[in-house]
This record gives structure tokens, C-alpha cells and sequence, in this order.
């Protein structure tokens, strides 16, 4: 086997190989032996068809599965005899394969680019120092209290909160337009539903009222002929209703599985996971400047096949999330821009902390795993149960391994960070746009 590395541009190279004729035609010749056993053909008796019809039939397609074997199989000697790394799938030309001559080939791939680490002091991380405090378990319990909640009809005037059920017809330039008419339609003040202004603008009226209100689409509206346009709304008030909040009792928590203990043990249960909820959103937040300046501090260059790889599984995953809602057979097939940037950053990171994880000689925690599998098994019933499940399934054993990986990356890169602490309200971290 003769081999050639060329540099096409960046991290792209190309394989000319040529494989020794005689390596082709035995192997050609053995396959076609093997064919002429068990082949039957008119005229013939099995086995005893004679060579020249057996290379006659199954000649050209046996020389081209072959040929296609042996590229395979030379290329992963090649790139082990020349020491490089393939990013992606190699793409095969051959250039000659006919009988009683070498196989002469292309192969054309990407390779993994060399990363140099720099920089990793300058990474600035602000650390929140942040507690759950009893103000923020109280308006925790508005917010159950608030998924539980029932309506009472009502007639006074309307504030944000209450339900309405209103009649609307809409205008833009004095003609009504689709989608802009409804009868019977509910919509809870604060929501926001409804383009801006429109639930401000019927915030006060009550049972029985008519009233034409003025609102502007958004520039940004989903409907090109609305964008920017002022509007008039008629609307008609059906009814009202009020919210009404249950009483927090022990019947209250009892509607979260705590059947003893009441409102207390209740109250200790809701603390504990957002504690837990709360460690996970300040971990994330670090990790995400972490991530963010070690790739602002290394530029890396990156592999097609590998941007590519991640597009594609990125936009699986898009298309699970909307599988509920529409049959994926009638989705159209989602554009590689909606994913690309967020691509190249996943593969940016990726590489990066491979590195990291490389250079250091880091070992998975073991320990770090079984903590990381306990916490997550502490919020189901039986935890135990959760914790058995990951230890024996290997696939999901292995990926808390990665995370475990990745958690241990990340904290080596804090050690090294230039981190300040701040004091943060925990809303600030549980509802950052809030």
C-alpha cells in the first residue's frame, strides 16, 4: 500500500492510496468463487457454472464491493500509519479499479484541530452568594396556592388576575383581517396573551360592557401584514370571574402527597427542593461564564463534519419537542441556520474541555457520580429505586459519567478563574427576566 497526505485547506486533508492489484483481483476472484457455489442458473447445474458467467454476471458489482471494503479497510491504516485524528466521515473517490491494476483512491476528510489552552486566569466569573429565605418559601406557597386556585363569578370591574370571557371583532385600516375575531373567548389578565397593550386596555370594564380600544402590532408580529399596523379592537364583556385562592391547611397539603405533618412538613418539603432547584441554577450560571470565557480566551478552529453532526442532533431534538404537537411526518425539515451558531459553540466547548480534561490527565470521580445520581434520585418517591436504575443500565451510568467529567473540567477552571462573589436575591437566579 502506498500512501500520500495532502493539505487541501484548513484542517481538510486527502489520502491518494493505491492498493496492490493482486490484493484486489485474489480477493475479487475468491468472492466470485464463492458466488459461483450457491448461484443457480438456468442451464446450469449448482456449481458447476462455469467462471466466465459467473464474472460476466456478478463481475462489475463484485469488483466494486470489494473496492469499497478495501478503501474502508486502508484508510484506517493509512490514518494510523500517518497519525491523524478524523473528524467525521471520510468522503472516497477511486480513481482506477480495473482488473489487473492497482486500486488507486481518494480519501477526503477533516481532521481534529490541535488546541493550545491560554488565558484560563482571565476567565471572570461573578459567583452568587444567594440562600432560600422565608420570604422566598412564602411566595413560593402563593405560587401553589396559585395552580390550585378556582373562580368565582364576579361584577365588579376587572383587574389583572381575573378571567374574562369577551367577544372581539378587529379592524386595521377599516377592514377586519383573519384571525382577528372571536365569541366566547377567554383570556386572564396578565397572561399576556394578547398583543401588547390589549389586556392593559380592558383591564377595568365589566360584565355587560362594550368598548373600542386602540393597540399597535409589534414590529416583530408573526403575520407580515399586521406588522406595525395600529388596530381596533370592539370588544364585548361575557363575564367575569375572580380568582380563589385555597387556604393553606392540611387538606392543602395533602394536595402534594404529605399526608402527616401538615403545613410544616409541607413547608420543609418545598424548602429542600428549591435548595436543591437553587444549587443547580447558581452551578449553571457559573459553569455558563465558565464555558463562555473559556471560549472567548481560545480560539479553536473547527471541523465542518463536527458543526454539522451537532446540527443534525440539535435539530432531532427541536423536532421531539414539537413531535407532541405535530406529526412529524407533516414537519418540514427544519433549516440548518436555526442551528449552526449554537453548533459551533457546542463543538467550540467540546474541544475545549477535552483539553482541559486531556492536559490535566483528569480520571472520572466516582464518588462526584454517585452524588450526582443521588441528587437526582432525591426528587422521586422512591429514591433508592432511581439510584438501582442508573447503576445497573450502562448507557445511563455512562452518560451521568460525562456530566461527572464535564462537572470536574469545570471546577478545575473556577480554581484557576478570577472569581468575585455577589449577593444575589434568589428570584434574581430562579427568574433572571422576570
Amino acid at each position: 500500500m502506498q500512501v500520500s497526505v495532502e493539505t487541501t485547506q484548513g484542517l481538510e486533508r486527502k489520502l491518494s492510496i493505491s492498493v496492490p492489484a493482486e490484493t484486489v483481483d485474489v480477493e475479487v476472484k475468491n468472492r466470485l468463487r464463492q458466488i459461483a457455489k450457491t448461484q443457480k442458473i438456468n442451464g446450469f447445474r449448482p456449481g458447476k457454472v462455469p467462471p466466465s458467467v459467473i464474472q460476466k454476471r456478478y463481475g462489475k458489482s463484485v469488483r466494486q464491493e470489494v473496492a469499497g471494503e478495501l478503501m474502508q479497510r486502508h484508510f484506517v491504516e493509512a490514518i494510523v500509519a500517518e497519525k491523524l485524528n478524523p473528524a467525521g466521515r471520510p468522503a472516497f473517490v477511486a480513481k482506477s479499479n480495473e482488473e489487473g491494476k492497482e486500486l488507486e483512491f481518494e480519501a477526503t476528510f477533516e481532521i481534529y484541530p490541535e488546541v493550545a489552552l491560554s488565558g484560563l486566569d482571565k476567565i471572570k466569573v461573578e459567583k452568587p452568594q444567594v440562600e432560600v429565605t422565608d420570604e422566598d418559601l412564602d411566595e413560593m406557597f402563593v405560587t401553589l396556592q396559585n395552580q390550585h386556585k378556582t373562580w368565582k363569578e364576579n361584577k365588579r370591574k376587572t383587574k389583572k388576575g381575573d378571567k374574562l370571557n369577551i367577544d372581539f371583532n378587529g379592524r386595521v385600516d377599516g377592514e377586519e383581517f383573519e384571525g382577528g375575531k372571536a365569541e366566547g373567548f377567554e383570556l386572564e389578565l396578565g397572561s399576556n396573551r394578547m398583543i401588547p397593550g390589549f389586556e392593559k386596555a380592558i383591564t377595568g370594564m365589566k360584565v355587560g360592557e362594550e368598548q373600542t380600544i386602540t393597540v399597535t402590532f409589534p414590529e416583530d408580529y408573526h403575520a407580515e401584514n399586521l406588522k406595525g399596523k395600529e388596530a381596533e379592537f370592539d370588544i364585548k364583556v361575557n363575564k367575569t370571574e375572580g380568582p380563589v385562592l385555597p387556604k393553606v391547611d392540611d387538606e392543602f397539603a395533602k394536595l402534594f402527597g404529605v399526608e402527616e405533618g401538615g403545613v410544616e412538613a409541607l413547608r420543609e418539603e418545598v424548602r429542600k427542593n428549591m435548595e436543591r432547584e437553587l444549587t443547580q441554577a447558581v452551578k449553571a450560571k457559573v459553569k455558563e461564564q465558565i464555558l463562555d470565557g473559556l471560549v472567548e480566551n481560545n480560539e479553536v478552529e473547527i471541523p465542518k463534519a463536527l458543526i454539522d453532526q451537532e446540527v443534525d442532533v440539535l435539530r432531532q431534538q427541536a423536532m421531539q419537542r414539537f413531535g407532541g404537537q405535530i406529526d412529524p411526518k407533516n414537519m418540514p425539515q427544519l433549516p440548518a441556520e436555526m442551528f449552526t451558531e449554537q453548533a459551533k459553540r457546542r463543538v467550540a466547548v467540546g474541544l475545549l474541555l477535552g483539553e482541559v480534561i486531556k492536559v490535566n490527565e483528569m480520571k472520572v470521580d466516582d464518588e462526584k457520580v454517585k452524588a450526582l445520581i443521588e441528587s437526582a434520585a432525591s426528587a422521586y418517591e422512591d429514591p433508592q429505586e432511581v439510584v438501582d436504575y442508573y447503576m445497573n443500565n450502562q448507557e445511563m451510568l455512562q452518560q451521568m459519567q460525562h456530566v461527572a467529567m464535564e462537572e470536574q473540567a469545570v471546577e478545575l477552571l473556577l480554581d484557576q478563574a478570577d472569581v468575585t462573589e455577589k449577593e444575589t436575591a434568589f428570584s434574581e437566579i430562579m427568574n433572571p427576566k422576570a
